[in-house]
């Protein structure tokens, strides 16, 4: 099969491992891309039996390899650290991404718990259900070693986040709630639509005016975005999109996006609001808008 068409029917699959190792867009589709390039030198020098399993030992290897050489930026990272955001419209959502509740921002944060290698093998048995055979064949590893692996993982894994039950449609209307609520100054909707422990987790990069740490409490939270609100400019654009496989916010000024924001439940409320502002993390989006 010629290399074109194996990305076409594979690229999908590929995005969906790099960027679940990586938490970047961008990092995602550089590793497709070189992976692809290698691929078809290969394919040329060589018969590779299994093209599916190649190609995701190859993007395995290098999300592994992108996560230890970005290890020492993480930590000289300035203020919290969030994935970059993948939006998509929030009208009819989206089905480009398979299994869309392991993209969300809490799931990404969590798998940063896990080691480069703990965290492929746990993507690849828990999010895409490969067998170990096939886990120990991707990250050349035994399957015996892989199983260990992975029951490590799944029992390092802290404070995963509870499951709502509310659908998509009804935590949208939760959002466009409190949204309306932001924009016009009502502080009590606001605090009656976020639960009273929630937390607000921004991520500048040092490189844009946001909280440095999570702000606790609904009190606090509405507070911030009451001042957030005074320091909008008039033309700046609120939309309502699919955000990382769940209902979000993008926000616009001067037709550029400065702020994505996704949400996160439990029972009926926010509990959490991510928000993403530095300008390197937007950069893919900026071609849409």
């Amino acid at each position: 099969m010629e290399t074109a068409e194996l990305y076409q029917i594979y690229k999908p699959l590929l995005f969906s491992i790099a960027y679940r190792m990586t938490g970047s867009v961008m990092d995602a589709e550089d590793i497709i891309q070189e992976s692809f390039l290698t691929f078809s030198r290969l394919a040329n020098e060589k018969k590779i039996e299994n093209e599916k399993a190649y190609l995701c030992r190859m993007v395995m290897n290098s999300s592994i390899d992108k996560l230890r050489s970005a290890a020492s930026k993480r930590e000289v990272y300035v203020g919290e650290w969030l994935p970059e955001p993948i939006v998509a419209e929030a009208n009819e959502p989206s089905h480009l991404y398979l299994m869309k509740e392991s993209i969300s921002t809490a799931y990404l944060l969590l798998l940063q718990q896990l080691s480069e290698v703990e965290r492929a093998v746990f993507l690849l048995r828990e999010v895409f259900q490969y067998s170990y055979e096939e886990i120990g064949d991707i990250v050349e590893k035994s399957p015996t070693n892989c199983r260990q692996i992975y029951h490590r993982s799944k029992k390092g894994i802290t404070n995963s986040p509870k499951t709502s039950t509310l659908d998509f449609h009804s935590m949208k209307s939760s959002i466009e709630q409190f949204t309306l609520a932001f924009q016009k100054g009502n502080i009590d909707k606001m605090l009656e639509l976020l639960r009273t422990d929630a937390v607000f987790i921004a991520d500048g990069g040092g490189k844009v005016t946001t909280a440095m740490k999570p702000i606790y409490t609904s009190k606090r939270i509405v507070s911030l975005f009451s001042s957030i609100l005074k320091q909008l400019p008039e033309n700046y654009k609120l939309e309502f999109k699919e955000v990382n496989g769940g209902p979000g916010v993008v926000l616009t000024i001067n037709g550029y996006v400065g702020y994505v924001l996704s949400f996160e439940f439990e029972a009926n409320q926010i509990a959490r609001i991510y928000m993403v502002a530095n300008p390197d993390k937007l950069g893919h989006l900026q071609i849409r808008t």
